[in-house]
């Protein structure tokens, strides 16, 4: 991203903003005006009371400054509190966009970009904007409004004095400039390093059982070392060379003092400078002294805030690539029925394709099982249906309607669709249960946990249907966990409820009870089961074989039992498999 780019994009996130900014700004304008004003009213009093002193007078020119820098005071905290303010504004705006951005990117995305380092994004990177955009505005603003107004001030009361004094400044925005680049790797280094501790801590954190049934804590703790030490690395270097330059920073503003001490006697001795103007000018250098030195924490601000701008600007700029359609129309009281059409579809980077000219119909209110070997495509197909992957148009319909030219939100309401990986949220289990429809009462969330062969089960638990099942599930069996997303799918009353393997945790005869129930619903769903439980397809209407991303069989399990081919391969295997058990 180019630096004027980068620029307007900073002004483009204050830009609704502007009021709070807009006041900040006068309000330091203000300030700065001040703080011109004063050492001039400290230098007349200098110079009047060098020939006249009573005490009424001081305590009056006393009273006077004091009054003045107590509003520069309250006015400089107001313009904190806007700039600060509007900081904390575009904090708020932006991980909001984030937050709602990532949840238009499709799965494949997240399998692309660790969750860590999109934490560490939407948190870290986010708060160095923030701190860009109200300390280093702050400082930038204030330090831009003291130059223009005391330097003209100065160079009015003597212009050898101002000029001189001045000088080293040129020389210290040239060793600015030469530590930039560095602040500005080393500031990418930590924040990488960052990302990459993050990741490994949520890794553990999710895969804690895991650790612990191989007895791997020592490995991962070694691993967590290394990563810790990276970032105590790139944290030391990013600091060693912090602490060379903001000392570099204020010792050329001590010599700036110096200088104006040694020049501005000279002045004094010859007449060309009052008392009173040449402790105006050492004043005008010492408040020069800490916007100059804060110079170097702004630009490691700045530093931060543009690695992080890079790095948040890499979230917005990936695009879903599935997405409605400018042409995408409603889908108007669904049936279910499905019909493909030569689809075909290949993961990035794979030779062959995973599913290969497949071409099936199904009616609405049919059960049909899609059986087949690993990796024959049969969770590639599940995953078709409702759009999670980017397929082709003119290959997969709903009820005679391209998929690709419905809209998302109507297709998938169309379709639930239960994946193997049961998802849970660390809430109560009614809750999880009624997530598609929040509103939904307590009679129909029961009704279907009964058809998921789950209530038995709930009323078992603690505090019911109340009960807290933990972070992803973790209290619930692999079964209850699968059977719970299941009834989740059953709540939406979807037309059609596709299960990818969502039974491989359950029993052959609770999976053939929930699919016959399923059957025998009167408000009969199109069902598509993705299953190895060979026993429970069998029930189904109608069962599709699948091998190497084609379906090489299509009938009833009767009639492909009494046919030499795959599906009675895969059936002989399920019966040893009961002989052997």
């Amino acid at each position: 991203m180019a630096q004027s780019s980068k620029f307007m994009r900073l002004v483009g996130y204050l830009r609704p903003h502007w009021k709070p900014v807009s006041l900040g700004l006068l309000s330091l304008l203000i300030v700065n005006a001040l703080g011109v004003t004063i050492p001039l009213i400290i230098g007349y009093i200098v110079d009047e009371l060098s020939v006249s002193f009573t005490f009424n007078r001081l305590a009056l020119y006393v009273l006077l400054v004091l009054v003045l820098a107590s509003v520069m005071w309250v006015i400089r905290m107001a313009s904190r509190i806007f700039l600060f303010g509007a900081g904390r504004q575009v904090e708020f705006d932006l991980k909001q966009r984030i937050f709602d951005h990532l949840l238009k990117l499709e799965p494949a995305y997240f399998g692309r970009n660790t969750i860590g380092d999109l934490i560490n994004r939407a948190t870290s990177d986010v708060d160095n904007i923030r701190r860009l955009l109200g300390f280093a505005v702050l400082s930038m603003a204030n330090t831009l409004f003291a130059y223009v107004m005391i330097v003209p001030t100065m160079v009015s009361l003597d212009g050898s004095v101002a000029l001189f004094s001045l000088a080293v400044y040129p020389v210290m925005f040239g060793v600015v400039a030469v530590f930039g680049n560095r602040l500005r790797r080393q500031q990418l280094d930590v924040q990488e390093e960052i990302s990459d501790l993050s990741d490994l801590i949520q890794e553990d954190m999710g895969g804690i059982s895991l650790i612990k049934i191989y007895a791997q804590e020592e490995n991962e703790r070694r691993a967590f070392a290394r990563h810790n030490q990276d970032l105590l690395s790139a944290n030391l270097a990013l600091a060693k060379t912090r602490n060379t330059l903001f000392p570099l920073l204020g010792g050329f503003a001590s010599l700036s003092l110096v200088i104006a001490l040694a020049i501005g006697s000279q002045a004094i001795i010859r007449g060309r400078l009052t008392p009173g103007d040449f402790v105006a000018v050492i004043l005008y250098i010492q408040q020069l002294v800490f916007p100059t030195a804060l110079l170097g924490f702004t630009i490691t601000a700045y530093q931060r805030g543009e690695v992080s701008l890079d790095r948040i600007e890499a979230i917005f700029e990936a695009q879903p690539r599935i997405r409605d359609a400018s042409t995408a129309v409603a889908l108007p009281n669904p049936i279910g029925h499905l019909r493909a059409q030569g689809l075909t579809f290949s993961y990035p980077g794979s030779k062959s394709p995973a599913l290969d000219n497949v071409s099936f119909q199904i009616e609405p209110g049919q059960t049909v099982a899609i059986v087949g070997p690993i990796g024959a495509g049969k969770s590639t197909l599940a995953m078709a249906l409702p759009r999670l992957l980017e397929i082709d148009p003119q290959q997969l319909f709903l009820d005679d309607y391209d998929v690709t030219q419905i809209r998302l939100s109507d297709l998938r309401g169309a379709i639930a669709f239960v994946p193997q990986d049961s998802f849970l949220f660390s809430t109560t289990i009614q809750n999880n249960l009624r997530y598609g429809d929040p509103a939904t009462g307590t009679p129909e969330v029961k009704s279907a946990a009964k058809e998921a062969q789950l209530h038995s089960e709930i009323l078992t638990f603690p505090q019911q249907y109340e009960t807290i099942v933990g972070e992803r599930g973790i209290t619930l069996s692999g079964g209850q966990r699968q059977r719970s997303a299941l009834g989740r799918a059953l709540l939406v009353d979807a037309p059609i409820l596709v299960l990818d393997d969502a039974l491989s945790s359950v029993d052959n005869q609770t999976a053939t009870r929930i699919l016959a129930s399923l059957s025998s619903d009167t408000r009969k769903k199109t069902v598509i089961f993705v299953s190895h439980q060979m026993s429970a397809a069998a029930a189904c209407d109608r069962i599709l074989v699948m091998n190497q991303g084609q379906i090489v069989q299509s009938g009833t399990h009767d009639a492909l039992i009494s046919q030499s081919g795959l599906y009675q391969e895969l059936w002989n295997q399920h019966k040893l498999k009961e002989v052997l058990q």
